[in-house]
């Protein structure tokens, strides 16, 4: 009796539980989105064609000449302070080719102070003489205490005669002020610098001045005597 009732049961429950109990049930198909697959193959397109104007792009670039030093008005341009750079080809900006820096260097000067980045274009240079009319190129040669430190091509400097004899001029007034400063010029320029401060063989330092001629006479002459002295001071616009 119990073996029958333990098959009737067993039985029993096959049949409520039923066939495929535990079965994975097959999923519902997918509803596909025809919008959303066209983006993304749109999507895919735009990056492949971005990629692409970027590449074409790096592709259209000049080797333009870059400075890496400061560059005065009106000074040659040596080839020490030139450098080769990649920049964006266009048509609107006349950037100057490194192919031309020989001729940079030979023919050309630039109208303004070239400090250290500028890229040079065609409108910064000049092939004519940049001195104003009127104007000269003077050399000095200064001793230590006659100019500041840290003078450099292109400041603004102040010429003064420091001697017992100044320049020509009133004659008692120049008796009665012996070893006096004379303002010689407050508006030159330092064309160049030969040599570092203060390391030259003879201690003096050669300076080459842009001064009105108007002053030559009076310069040369505090010169020659070492009696010149210079003073940085601020350009007349700034």
């Amino acid at each position: 009796m119990r073996t029958e009732d333990r098959v009737s049961t067993a039985a029993r429950k096959s049949i409520a539980v039923g066939p495929g109990v535990g079965d994975r049930l097959p999923a519902p198909p997918r509803e596909r989105k025809p919008a959303l697959a066209a983006l993304a193959a749109l999507l895919v397109l735009v990056g492949a064609l971005g990629a692409t104007v970027l590449v074409m792009r790096a592709g259209d670039r000049v080797e333009a000449i870059q400075i890496t030093e400061r560059v005065p008005m009106g000074q040659r341009i040596p080839e020490s302070a030139m450098e080769m750079v990649l920049v964006a080809e266009d048509d609107a900006v006349s950037y100057v080719r490194w192919e031309q820096r020989q001729t940079v260097m030979e023919s050309l000067r630039p109208l303004t102070d070239l400090v250290d980045g500028t890229v040079l274009v065609g409108e910064m240079l000049t092939g004519e003489s940049t001195l104003a009319e009127g104007e000269v190129m003077v050399g000095v040669s200064l001793q230590p205490g006659q100019y500041p430190s840290g003078l450099e091509a292109g400041d603004t400097v102040a010429a003064y005669w420091v001697g017992d004899d100044g320049p020509v001029g009133n004659a008692e007034e120049d008796a009665a002020l012996p070893g006096r400063e004379t303002l010689l010029t407050d508006g030159a320029r330092v064309a160049a610098i030969h040599g570092e401060q203060g390391v030259t063989g003879s201690g003096t330092l050669p300076v080459t001045l842009r001064v009105e001629q108007a002053v030559v006479a009076d310069l040369t002459r505090a010169a020659a005597s070492g009696d010149v002295s210079l003073v940085i001071v601020a350009a007349p616009n700034e």
